[in-house]
């Protein structure tokens, strides 16, 4: 009879031992998360400021390019003909080196945004494993991959304010 018992104590216990965890499935808006959070905000006010002084040196430059060209037709009857293709070949050059340079400025803006993309990520996930842990949350999943949601589910703004908490700032350079 004892050992009945005991049995029966074992299997109540594990029983209600699964039932420990939440049974709703949380979600977080990460898009949310990398815009709002602090570090977010710094790394994105970093590299916006980067492209704002890309882009003005390349206009700066593509600005004497032009004046150039104006200087070149305008010399056009002057100057011999050797000279004149000298000349727009070498201002041709210089086109495809601002064009070049262009490129590079944006490649290396996207790199840069993904750099910041994938260490905000990594420091994220560890905040979101002890969040749940915290709270016995089993699953947290994407917003963007729900089409419908209890808003009570949310646990968006309490992340990134743990994340505001542990990460100040991502360091790009």
């Amino acid at each position: 009879m004892k050992v009945i018992k005991r049995l029966i104590f074992i299997l109540i216990f594990f029983n209600f031992s699964n039932y420990s965890y939440a049974d709703s499935t949380y979600f977080v808006d990460f898009k949310f998360v990398l815009n709002q959070s602090n570090a977010g905000k710094g790394a994105q006010k970093f590299l916006k400021n980067k492209l704002d002084k890309g882009i003005k040196n390349l206009q700066a430059k593509e600005k004497q390019i032009q004046d150039e060209e104006k200087k070149i037709i305008d010399q056009k009857k002057v100057i011999s003909a050797e000279d004149y293709k000298k000349r727009v070949t070498d201002l041709r050059l210089k086109v495809s080196n601002l064009q070049k340079e262009r490129n590079n400025l944006i490649t290396e803006v996207g790199k840069q945004r993904a750099k910041a993309r994938e260490e905000l990520l990594k420091n994220l996930n560890p905040i979101i494993k002890e969040y749940m842990e915290k709270n016995k949350i089993r699953m947290v999943i994407d917003k963007k991959s729900i089409l419908l949601a209890d808003d009570t589910l949310d646990i968006t703004k309490e992340i990134v304010k743990e994340l505001n908490n542990k990460l100040k700032s991502i360091k790009l350079n």
